[in-house]
């Protein structure tokens, strides 16, 4: 078996398993994230300079798409800007998605930016490395939130997917688009939470940038 198929089955295992505190390094995103101050995603578009006018107008026509469920977009929006690791652009969109959706979403948007933190480093380092002894080796990681999330599964895995595709992770990407087509999600769908995350990470650089001017 190889080791893309082995994580597709342990994501499937753990759909099985019972609710288990997430993995305490990986609660300090969380913790972070519970304290926004006040930021807008038309904050963001005003704070974005000319160079760069082409993200600019992809965070504009990202907010009125309606490719994916609210709850779909906006734990998406979650997930992505806390996984941007700008504190800006984290605090504008977990703002935006606060007065759209319920405290639910929120905290498992940011349970899925977490535990992607620790899988998309682990399993990238698996994946890349030459020495393949490490693909039979058992993680040893808790990741039990992915089973039980406190919202729908498969939204819970588009979210995991967009943050794996920024921190690029690409046996995770694999395992989670599978697991997702699997429910019958479409192309469009995941293509479009990938082009979020897209967007929402260029926006990060963008601001980045501009603060060396």
């Amino acid at each position: 078996m190889d080791i893309g198929t082995a994580l597709s089955l342990c994501f499937y295992a753990f759909s099985h398993a019972r609710p288990h505190r997430i993995f305490a390094g990986n609660a300090l995103i969380s913790r972070m994230a519970d304290k926004e101050g006040s930021m807008s995603i038309d904050d963001l578009k005003s704070k974005i300079p000319d160079f760069a006018k082409d993200v600019r107008l992809n965070l504009s026509s990202m907010a009125s798409d309606e490719t994916l469920t609210p709850q779909q977009k906006y734990g998406l929006f979650v997930a992505c800007g806390i996984a941007s690791r700008n504190a800006d652009v984290r605090k504008a969109f977990v703002g935006e998605a606060t007065a759209k959706v319920d405290a639910s979403v929120i905290q498992a948007a940011k349970s899925a930016a977490s535990i992607m933190g620790m899988n998309n480093v682990y399993y990238r380092f698996v994946h890349l490395a030459t020495n393949k002894d490490y693909r039979t080796m058992p993680a040893k990681l808790r990741m039990n939130v992915i089973g039980n999330p406190g919202v729908d599964k498969v939204d819970f895995e588009l979210w995991s997917l967009a943050v794996s595709a920024i921190n690029g992770c690409g046996m995770c990407i694999d395992a989670h688009e599978d697991v997702l087509r699997k429910a019958n999600v479409s192309s469009e769908a995941i293509q479009t939470a990938v082009r979020f995350a897209s967007i929402i990470q260029s926006v990060a650089i963008a601001l980045e940038a501009a603060d060396t001017e």
